[in-house]
């Protein structure tokens, strides 16, 4: 299982990609940022990217207002 740093924090995760790690953390895919080890991603990218341990993870949820 990789030890991942999310958002600032260490955490150990089942997942293996970025698709089921937004399944295992119960977060909203559609309305997710996400940067991986410094790069922005697209969300068709997620599926493509294996998670190893020491990945840097920012996860930022869209929100509109006003």
């Amino acid at each position: 299982m990789p030890l991942l740093h999310i958002n600032g924090e260490c955490r150990e995760v089942k997942a293996s990609d970025l698709d089921s790690l937004c399944r295992e953390m119960g977060l909203p895919a559609p309305l997710l940022l996400v940067e991986y080890n410094g790069k922005a991603l697209h969300r068709s990218e997620w599926g493509e990217v294996k998670l190893s341990d020491s990945d840097r993870l920012e996860l930022m949820s869209v929100a509109a207002g006003g």
